[in-house]
């Protein structure tokens, strides 16, 4: 098949342009098409969850009566597999993602808060699922992202269907709650899928998923600091 000059120079242009824009990011947003299992997880409070915001989770509830100043603590569980299908991934690839995330969020949350393992004033509690991930396809992956012409397919293929090829993916749900009283104080549900960044290309099966805990964890500690410090008002 001939590409057009004009053809070739709008695909050139436009993975160009995808580069560009997910430049900072190993991930991307991705929507959530089944509910099922973070509403098994997060129950009556599923019903609460609001679409996102750019660069906000895909889906979430910020209680705007809660006064998140009071909290200067976090009892952080430890991360549980909530899934409704059978997953692409093993039982003990998904207890390593599991333990990851929990490792992830203690080391983040940690360096903002102090951390506790009883509830108690001043404590927020944060727990985790995760729902469901898949593994990205090491070797096809790495030749998609970083040779040229595959990376032009590449591009093609998401400008039709909104995900790159042989990309790995993480979707999970988390709530926070006053550690004594059981109040809510946010739920959020977000799946991340691996972005066209070259940094994406070489990396094992379980890569997307850890960048996306990764990037999961970091924001978690972030806004709970910027919301419980004042720096930024809950939205």
């Amino acid at each position: 098949m001939k590409y057009k000059p004009f053809e070739h120079g709008r695909i050139a242009l436009l993975s160009g342009s995808l580069l560009f824009l997910t430049a900072c990011a190993t991930t991307q947003r991705a929507p959530i098409e089944d509910k099922t299992a973070i509403c098994n997880f997060l129950g009556s409070y599923c019903n609460k969850l609001q679409p996102g915001g750019e660069g906000q989770m895909d889906l979430r509830y910020v209680n705007s009566k809660a006064r998140w100043t009071q909290y200067t603590k976090v009892l952080v569980d430890p991360v549980i597999i909530v899934s409704s299908t059978e997953s692409q991934i093993s039982a003990a690839d998904q207890q390593h993602l599991a333990d990851y995330f929990y490792a992830k969020l203690k080391e983040n949350l940690g360096a903002k808060f102090q951390l506790v393992d009883q509830p108690g004033p001043g404590a927020m509690r944060l727990q985790v699922a995760l729902t469901d991930a898949q593994g990205a396809t090491p070797v096809l992956r790495t030749i998609t992202m970083a040779v040229p012409q595959a990376r032009t397919l590449s591009t093609v293929a998401y400008l039709a269907t909104g995900s790159y090829p042989f990309v790995g993916s993480a979707k999970g749900a988390a709530k926070v709650v006053d550690s004594v009283s059981g109040d809510l104080l946010a739920a959020v549900a977000d799946r991340q899928i691996g972005s066209g960044h070259i940094k994406a290309a070489a990396q094992w099966t379980l890569g997307d998923a850890e960048n996306a805990i990764t990037l999961w964890t970091e924001r978690a500690a972030n806004k709970l600091y910027a919301w419980t410090s004042g720096a930024e008002a809950p939205r």
